[in-house]
């Protein structure tokens, strides 16, 4: 008898009736936002993986650092003129460190996806790390942060070329030694990767040069750099697979050593 009479007035008294219809307008509005809310954030995870394997497809299909050159001079990029040299791997970073002397990540691909020790690693904004081990669904990256990293790098507009290293004191910046200081270093000049072991693409984005100054007692310089990438807050990169790497070291392990003096 109750919810009759209930059900009456509301349908026919008006102004109890509005009452209901807004309050019930606010809880269902209430309940749809927090969906909407849970859903945007996992439909926008999707979403950055969708991207980023797009990317790769992009990367692989069109980006002139994966493939190299069997003519000289302009050509056009097809299966006759060029031969695809990388492929890459979209993964997500789970476990971070960067405030140690030596700094690790590690991704949720591995050996399973082909990804293997000393395959190198980017992201989006530029050089990331070298792979340093893995299981069969993981993979650990020594980043760019630790003291043995040693990535060969060049400064984009000279051509000068020498080795990325970290000092341990800055997770915003490394240094680049190994330049000789009978060539200018202009600030903010680009660094990038050289390309000549074979883990990276020439070209990659390093980051920029802050300053340079002269190494006391030797014809070097000191160079300071700004990271492209800020290690403290990285998420999505790629693995890199040089599919000539193989090629090159065979020729590279014939090359006569140095006699003994």
């Amino acid at each position: 008898m109750q919810g009759v009479a209930l059900t009456f007035y509301f349908t026919f008294v008006h102004f109890p009736r509005s009452q209901y219809l807004t309050t019930a307008s606010t809880v269902s509005g209430s309940i749809l936002e927090i969906r909407n809310d849970i859903t945007k954030h996992f439909a926008l995870s999707k979403n950055n993986t969708d991207l980023q394997k797009e990317n790769v497809r992009l990367m692989e299909e069109s980006n002139l650092m994966s493939f190299v050159s069997l003519d000289n001079g302009l050509v056009k990029i097809n299966d006759t003129l060029h031969k695809q040299q990388y492929s890459y791997v979209p993964a997500i970073v789970i476990n971070s460190t960067y405030d140690k002397r030596n700094n690790y990540f590690t991704l949720n691909i591995g050996s399973a996806q082909g990804v293997k020790r000393g395959m190198g690693v980017f992201s989006g904004k530029g050089v990331v790390g070298v792979v340093h081990n893995t299981s069969e669904h993981y993979s650990v990256v020594k980043s760019c942060l630790t003291e043995t990293i040693n990535i060969d790098i060049m400064v984009e507009e000279t051509g000068q070329f020498g080795l990325l290293k970290w000092n341990g004191r800055d997770a915003r910046r490394g240094t680049m030694s190994g330049v000789s200081n009978d060539t200018e270093i202009k600030k903010w000049s680009t660094v990038v990767t050289r390309g000549g072991g074979g883990i990276f693409p020439r070209g990659l984005k390093v980051g920029k040069v802050e300053k340079a100054d002269v190494v006391e007692g030797k014809p070097l310089w000191d160079i300071t750099l700004l990271y492209s990438e800020d290690y403290r807050s990285l998420q999505r990169v790629y693995v890199i697979k040089n599919l000539l790497l193989d090629e090159q070291r065979e020729l590279e392990d014939l090359i006569p050593n140095d006699p003994v003096q």
